[in-house]
């Protein structure tokens, strides 16, 4: 998924006559960004509309170095609050980066002052506060990922003209059978060139692709009204992918500009982009294309106008008197890339059309893409709709490819898309989860091996809230029982509230010993990598002995070491639950974990005796403990 700023004021003008794959001047449309959707919301949001710099920051006085470093921290700081409220989030995370590394790059250590440590210890729990809200909105920063748009390395090119191609080609389509005017000329027999020798890959994977969507294509033409061969637009334009971006900002199969997909019906917004999906940017450019005939009376003229626009079409047909596009093409009134768009499109098609004589026979059609469609209301993640049909998330993302983030929208309808044959089983399951938790919560199928316990340390939640949610009696669990896991949140961080889990709303420091790595700390707190990572601000996974590291514990472990079960029998388990037997064993119990921070005057011994434990175990989980410090975060295991 992709994060990109926001331009919609500064486009605002051109969006009137901008089109499909488009500009009125190509030449600029490379540079000029596409209007963007904003973010979640902020309690206090920026009008701003262009991303923020830094603001300056207060002169410190002369020789406070202190002072200095926190002054240029906090102006990235402030500055990533700005651009991430104006919905700038790949702005924002570039200052929340640069204001931690201001931080830590310096030969000051963050906690030799209490100035430094109050600033960093601020920065770390609002940069955490600010991802969490993005989170609860719609998986955070985390935007889907977009793909090259074919046509634009094939408007680059100019390919030399093969005598013997061209030849074959021209006695080829006097025997090809079409609804679209085909011709041959140099042009095309270039692209003919291009496509049989450097491109051939290219156009061999979008002849496969069109598999997925050709039904539905031609289905939808036939219902606008528009030539079958129009398909080769879209192989054209982005080989059949729903996610094809261009240089220009077009997107989806069809290459529409946000402002011309607006105009037939194409949605977008913080979670949706309509030109994305496939059916819906099918019928908007069959009725786009079935216009720009209507006011051209020529499908050449027609195409060459989705690419560049209407207007600069009529003023070169109004400049040269001709309403022909290859009289356009010679005169020289159209622009470079419109100039190679139209014999692309030919070229494709007369290669599609003649497998065997370009060496395409071999090529396999993909299984065309099908499903159940289910009309929500709801958010939903995707994570947690493929638990219930017992699917896979590429699989969803697949059928789904207008959602820009793995949760469906919020506020508005939406149609979900599901594998054929399990709409009734995304209903059964889906009715098992509170309707404001389908975003956080998820399904868990029990493994052979699996406990509570074990389940409850890999969502990072406690025993008891997954007893509670599934009203089990004990806790023993069935293999292959589906159980519901009330997690925090679709990342496993922490909520406001820390409903069902979560982490600490206050990070813990711990100071890196001898031997310590990521994956070990991370063992020890049972806490992902990936999580104390970005926590502070790492690649890889070493880290330098003696550095502080900041970690958010799991609100669980806490909860399982003080608290007694209180189960309500009021929230219903998975259908596919079923009854329990004994209690898990007191071995198991034994392995639960916990983590006491060091206060000042404690001792290894006094800490195994508060703990019901010895010295040697504490060794045993600790090591390097022969000088303890207050702070230093010991892991116990009971």
């Amino acid at each position: 998924m992709r994060i990109r700023s926001f331009w919609s004021l500064c486009l605002l003008g051109a969006m009137i006559i901008t089109t499909a794959c488009e500009t009125d001047n190509p030449k600029k449309a490379a540079t000029t960004p596409p209007p963007q959707a904003t973010a979640p919301t902020l309690a206090t949001p920026q009008s701003d509309a262009a991303p923020a710099t830094a603001p300056v920051a207060t002169a410190a006085p002369a020789g406070d170095s202190v002072t200095e470093l926190i002054a240029k921290a906090e102006k990235e700081f402030k500055a990533g609050q700005s651009n991430y409220a104006a919905g700038h989030l790949e702005a924002a995370k570039d200052n929340f980066d640069q204001a931690f590394k201001t931080m830590l790059s310096s030969n000051l250590d963050v906690h030799s002052d209490e100035r430094l440590e109050n600033e960093f210890d601020k920065i770390v729990e609002s940069v955490h506060e600010l991802e969490l809200q993005a989170l609860k909105e719609g998986d955070g920063f985390t935007e889907q990922k977009s793909e090259p748009a074919p046509i634009d390395e094939a408007n680059e090119v100019t390919f030399p003209v093969d005598p013997n191609i061209k030849a074959q080609a021209l006695a080829e389509i006097r025997q090809t059978r079409s609804d679209l005017p085909l011709v041959m000329n140099d042009q095309i027999a270039g692209y003919i060139s291009y496509f049989s020798s450097r491109a051939k890959g290219t156009l061999a994977n979008g002849m496969a692709r069109s598999g997925m969507y050709r039904e539905m294509i031609q289905r939808v033409l036939k219902e606008e009204g528009v030539p079958q061969d129009l398909i080769y637009l879209a192989q054209a334009e982005s080989g059949f992918r729903p996610l094809a971006l261009s240089r220009a900002g077009a997107r989806g199969m069809w290459q529409f500009m946000a402002s011309r997909g607006g105009q037939y019906g194409l949605d977008r917004n913080w979670w949706v982009d309509d030109r994305q999906d496939p059916e819906k940017a099918t019928r908007a450019a069959a009725r786009h294309l079935k216009d720009l005939y209507h006011m051209f009376g020529d499908w050449y003229l027609a195409m060459a106008a989705y690419n560049s626009g209407p207007l600069t079409v009529q003023r070169a047909v109004q400049r040269t008197g001709y309403a022909d596009f290859w009289e356009l093409y010679k005169r020289g009134v159209l622009p470079g890339e419109t100039k190679n768009y139209v014999p692309i499109i030919i070229a494709i098609t007369i290669m599609s059309k003649n497998p065997a004589q370009y060496g395409l026979t071999e090529v396999q059609f993909d299984a065309a893409i099908q499903g159940d469609s289910v009309t929500i209301d709801y958010p939903v993640d995707l994570r947690l709709v493929a638990e219930c049909v017992d699917g896979s998330v590429s699989t969803l993302q697949e059928l789904n490819p207008s959602l820009l983030r793995m949760t469906t929208p919020k506020d508005q309808s939406f149609t979900l898309h599901v594998p054929t044959g399990t709409k009734d089983k995304f209903e059964q399951n889906i009715a098992a989860i509170p309707l404001e938790k389908r975003v956080l919560w998820r399904f868990h199928r029990v493994q052979p091996g699996d406990t509570l316990a074990s389940i409850a340390h890999k969502y990072h939640v406690s025993s008891d809230a997954i007893a509670e949610a599934n009203d089990l009696p004990d806790e023993e669990v069935r293999t292959d029982a589906k159980l519901i896991i009330p997690v925090a949140s679709s990342k496993g961080s922490q909520s406001a509230s820390n409903e069902g889990g979560g982490y600490s709303k206050k990070p813990v420091s711990y100071k890196v010993r001898k031997g310590d790595t990521i994956a070990s700390i991370a063992d020890d707190f049972g806490v992902p990598a990936d999580k104390i990572r970005r926590w502070n601000h790492i690649s890889g996974d070493s880290v330098k002995q003696g550095r502080v590291l900041h970690i958010y514990k799991p609100t669980g472990d806490e909860e399982e070491a003080s608290s007694t079960r209180s189960r309500s029998s009021s929230k219903k388990a998975a259908p596919e639950l079923s009854s329990k037997s004994q209690a898990k064993s007191s071995d198991e119990k034994k392995q639960s974990a916990m983590h006491h921070t060091v206060k000042r005057g404690e001792t290894l011994s006094s800490i195994a005796n508060q703990y019901n434990t010895t010295v040697a175990e504490l060794k045993k989980y600790n090591p390097n403990t022969s000088k303890l410090r207050p702070g230093d975060v010991l892991v116990i295991r009971r």
